[in-house]
């Protein structure tokens, strides 16, 4: 899942992402698939209070944005990154 802020991340930003990803995970994902993964991509982001706002095996992530996405491979390449490290 991702959702694009247009404003700095706030605590009840990344609350609802969590919301989101465990519905998902609930009542949506079918089983075999791994867990959900919610992006949150804002204005300015805050890694102190995504630590503290979300558990440590949350599979949320919040990144600041520019005023440009970057190419449809940049995109692959870093989603395969941060998935990388997830798994280690």
């Amino acid at each position: 899942m991702i959702d694009f802020k247009i404003d700095e991340l706030a605590h009840q930003d990344l609350g609802q992402m969590q919301m989101y990803v465990n519905y998902y995970d609930r009542y949506e994902k079918i089983e075999g698939e791994n867990p959900t993964i919610g992006i949150l991509l804002c204005k300015q982001s805050d890694e102190a209070l995504v630590d503290l706002t979300l558990p440590e095996n949350a599979n949320i992530y919040a990144k600041e944005y520019k005023l440009y996405l970057p190419d449809k491979k940049l995109l692959q390449k870093k989603l395969k990154e941060w998935l990388d490290e997830e798994q280690n």
